[in-house]
């Protein structure tokens, strides 16, 4: 894959909804429903006010992927629905996705970000440890069995 054919944007465009929604959906598919999907479906008919930002990837003018990020507190967000489509993974798209999600969250005035993640999602793990993400103790009720949870301080990870 050439960078070249590779784009990232900030979501901003009913159509651009439209394709992270159906992102989010194959994402859902994807894996066995758990509790922790339950709320999905009010989040995606809520897009614009759930996430601060959300960012777009397109290869050669397809979706390729997304990640988005919500506030928990004045001054921490949250790493959201990561996901690249299958065809586009071990392309260096979700580590440019989560670079670029980084960078944003400084700029909207984030000075941590959290993420949850499954335990066994490892190349997921490893790619938050090469950002600098430390794993700290729960801070939220995700019931998934094993559940990590990390968090990064921001101008320090990239």
């Amino acid at each position: 894959m050439m960078t070249s054919d590779l784009q990232i944007v900030a979501v901003h465009t009913d159509e651009q909804y439209q394709k992270v929604r159906e992102l989010i959906l194959e994402y859902a598919a994807s894996r066995s429903f758990d509790a922790a999907l339950a709320k999905i479906f009010t989040e995606l008919d809520q897009l614009k006010d759930y996430y601060t930002l959300i960012l777009l990837a397109h290869y050669a003018q397809e979706p390729a992927g997304c990640v988005a990020i919500q506030p928990l507190e004045a001054d921490i967000c949250e790493m959201k629905r990561l996901y690249v489509k299958p065809q586009f993974r071990k392309a260096g798209i979700g580590r440019l996705l989560v670079e670029q999600l980084i960078a944003e969250a400084g700029n909207c005035g984030f000075q941590r970000m959290r993420l949850d993640t499954h335990p066994q999602m490892l190349s997921a793990h490893k790619l938050y440890h090469s950002f600098g993400f430390q794993e700290i103790e729960r801070y939220n009720q995700n019931p998934i069995p094993g559940i990590r949870f990390f968090e990064l301080q921001l101008g320090r990870g990239v």
